[in-house]
């Protein structure tokens, strides 16, 4: 029987011990220790963020850049196809006459080729001369656009695929609930605290210092991160899809073979191909371009979510 009695007296003691722990480490205390561990590290994670969302507008506008460099290229080489095709006619017809009336056309300075070939005539063997010249150029042209849409190409992935990353995953949105669900806990044990006066000024002071600190979190929409991720992954993916395929079409323009078929069908090839080219390179430069808008309002709305956490942080130490 006395060791009934000597077990029953351990249980109520342990009973309430436990109970007299449980108070102890409950109430205000313990809401502002749940609010530390809830809100701490966010703001880490935001910054994080913030750095590559930068970074990808760098991206995006380096291949927004680099792609106008390709349709500027472009345009000035239609520029000078247009004049080798205005040359090489005149050049045929210079042939032609020659053959037809035995006639010699001898040089005389020739400086403006839109004007009548009647009023400053050139000797066929100068023509060729400017001819082979103005190849050299459109040639390099076209390498240059080439090789700027093979960059757009690149930065453009690049950019969607930190795009696609750089966005309020289930981990991070989890982490920012919790410490809104810690701080509505705070704010209900404050208010029992203050009722039942079962608290110092100094845990009810902290716990307002933390309240009026991390409420807005509650308020803040961190959608538009995601929102803005989706819209620049998007634009990116456009962009690098439309310069590899203008990649491609401008190396199909500028090959030897393309180019070194002067027939009717091979010219009009030529000529589709180039006009393909630089309306990709367009629809690069524009897609590239939104997409860097995309970036820089990301990290607006990034950088509301990163005064947050710094305000929520700094009171929580």
């Amino acid at each position: 029987m006395k060791n009934f009695y000597a077990v029953l007296y351990g249980c109520m003691f342990v009973m309430f011990g436990f109970g007299a722990y449980a108070d102890d480490v409950s109430g205000l205390s313990v809401a502002i220790l749940n609010a530390k561990n809830s809100c701490s590290g966010i703001s880490d994670s935001m910054s994080d963020m913030k750095k590559m969302a930068g970074i990808n507008t760098a991206v995006t506008g380096v291949g927004t850049v680099t792609a106008g460099v390709a349709l500027g290229a472009g345009i000035i080489k239609s520029g000078v196809d247009e004049t080798i095709e205005t040359w090489e006619q005149a050049l045929n017809d210079m042939i032609k006459k020659q053959e037809e009336e035995n006639v010699t056309f001898y040089r005389i300075d020739y400086t403006d080729v839109q004007k009548s070939f009647n009023e400053k005539i050139k000797s066929t063997d100068a023509i060729k001369s400017d001819i082979e010249q103005a190849n050299e150029v459109s040639k390099k042209l076209g390498n240059i656009r080439t090789g700027t849409l093979a960059g757009t190409a690149v930065l453009d992935t690049a950019g969607t695929i930190i795009a696609a990353n750089n966005r309020v995953d289930e981990d991070l949105q989890g982490l920012v609930d919790n410490c809104i669900k810690s701080i509505k806990n705070l704010q209900n044990e404050q208010i029992r605290a203050r009722t039942e006066n079962t608290a110092s000024a100094e845990e009810l002071q902290k716990s307002e210092k933390i309240i009026a600190n991390c409420r807005d979190w509650e308020y803040l929409d961190l959608s538009k991160i995601n929102k803005r991720a989706t819209g620049a992954a998007i634009s990116g993916g456009t962009g690098a899809a439309l310069a590899l395929v203008g990649t491609v079409t401008s190396a199909s323009a500028n090959s030897d073979s393309v180019r070194g078929d002067n027939s009717d069908a091979g010219k009009q090839k030529e000529k589709n191909l180039n006009t393909a080219s630089n309306i990709l390179a367009g629809g690069a430069t524009a897609a590239s371009g939104v997409a860097t808008i995309f970036n820089a309002t990301q990290i607006s709305a990034i950088k509301k979510a990163v005064e947050v956490a710094d305000k929520c942080e700094g009171a929580l130490k």
